[in-house]
């Protein structure tokens, strides 16, 4: 039993230090330092990977119509921080 909530605190620790890992477009692009074409071409690539990658997770997570459209908002909101 001991090992069994071990185990769950460890994976819940290490779900939440994974997503706080992870940068916004927004906040990326502010600490490389862009601006003007190069800030808008990088958000415009970021927000286009961070659109696959929440699709690809949706079908993952077996998402269809109106949660499927309202994960990925949110995710795409996340991921790009605007």
């Amino acid at each position: 039993m001991k090992y069994v909530i071990a185990a769950l605190f460890i994976t819940a620790f290490m779900a939440g230090a994974a997503s706080a890992a992870e940068v916004s477009c927004a906040v990326d692009t502010t600490n490389k330092r862009l601006a003007g074409a190069a800030a808008k071409s990088y958000m415009k690539k970021c927000a286009a990977d961070a659109t696959a990658k929440c699709e690809s997770d949706a079908v993952t997570k077996k998402l269809a119509g109106a949660a499927k459209a309202a994960f990925n908002k949110k995710c795409v909101k996340d991921a790009v921080g605007k």
